[in-house]
């Protein structure tokens, strides 16, 4: 079981950003002492009520603190985005983490976002995999030939290939039986959220690998998904985490992304069997549930959220090394 930090990079409006760089760099730092695997980063673009960091200037940053750990997007909004650009991007972070780099992929479900950078909400899915498509020849083709219905390459060369032969591993985001089958068959590795129950994980992960074995792909190296996190008691931590997943539920909308009426009102219901919490014993048996019950081999877990001080992430980041050493 690799264990991985899937980092905070949001706060709440009117926080002071000044020190929050010098903040991630030691979480990076103590991620690392702690033994964990990878890091990653998520996405968003109009993110009130929360500011947040934008995840490919924020990545080749701490890539010398994470050196010898996965790094890499988790996840960018590719729709939303020039697949040209995320290719060559993402290349150079390959080189910069001296091949350690990943990529994870989503649609995204934000009307807000799509209308604000000015594509169409409905175009989302073909634009996705059809800006795979573009990333994948720019990786592996030596003369990039592609006639699509958005983007057009002809004859070109990518400035750079990843330094990882045939380019960094795509995880998928998706937390529904369609975006799991597309996963299946465009990705590397599917990577649910935390919304999604431990039950579901399982079921889930079984439709990605039973869709890949009837396309005839190989067995996925690695299950990763994302759970909150943290060393100690829920109510430590169940101010901001509330408000976090408050905030969740003021954007989902009608996607069904946390209930519309928020989940304030049963939080420890909603948290349980989504969310590891709990004392070092009681972590290390919630992460071996998640592998037996799952077959997940790859936790990337969150131990901030906006409001909760850097000490408690950091404690939380320590307390994992020995998590680590009793799962090993």
């Amino acid at each position: 079981m690799k264990l991985g930090l899937y980092m905070a990079t949001q706060w709440r409006q009117g926080a002071d950003l000044g020190p929050e760089l010098a903040n991630l760099i030691e979480q990076t730092r103590a991620a690392k002492a702690s033994g964990l695997a990878s890091l990653m980063v998520g996405q968003h673009f109009v993110s009130s009520p929360l500011q947040m960091f934008q995840a490919m200037p924020l990545l080749a940053r701490l890539a010398a603190e994470a050196d010898g750990m996965m790094l890499g997007p988790g996840l960018l909004l590719l729709p939303l985005l020039n697949p040209v650009i995320v290719a060559e991007e993402t290349a150079t972070l390959d080189w910069l983490t001296g091949g350690n780099a990943i990529i994870g992929l989503g649609l995204g479900y934000r009307q807000e976002e799509f209308d604000s950078i000015g594509v169409p909400f409905k175009e989302r899915v073909p634009r996705f995999i059809e800006g795979v498509e573009v990333i994948k020849k720019l990786w592996r083709d030596d003369v990039v030939e592609h006639r699509g219905r958005f983007h057009t390459l002809s004859g070109v060369q990518a400035s750079l290939k990843p330094k990882q032969v045939g380019g960094p591993p795509i995880w998928m985001a998706g937390d529904v039986e369609a975006a799991v089958k597309r996963a299946a068959k465009l990705a590397d590795a599917w990577m649910p959220s935390p919304m999604v129950t431990q039950e579901n994980v399982g079921r889930l992960g079984a439709l990605f690998r039973d869709t890949r074995k009837a396309a005839g792909l190989a067995p996925a190296a690695e299950f990763p998904i994302i759970r909150e996190c943290h060393v100690g008691t829920m109510d430590e931590v169940r101010e901001p985490l509330g408000f976090k997943y408050e905030a969740y539920a003021a954007w989902s909308g009608d996607s069904g992304f946390v209930p519309k009426d928020g989940i304030r009102a049963d939080f420890d219901k909603f948290a349980q069997n989504r969310f590891i919490i709990g004392s070092e014993s009681q972590v290390v048996d919630q992460i071996g549930a998640y592998g037996e019950s799952t077959g997940t081999d790859h936790i990337l877990l969150r131990v901030q959220w906006p409001g909760l001080d850097q000490k408690t992430a950091v404690r939380t980041l320590e307390r994992l090394g020995r998590v680590v050493e009793k799962l090993c």
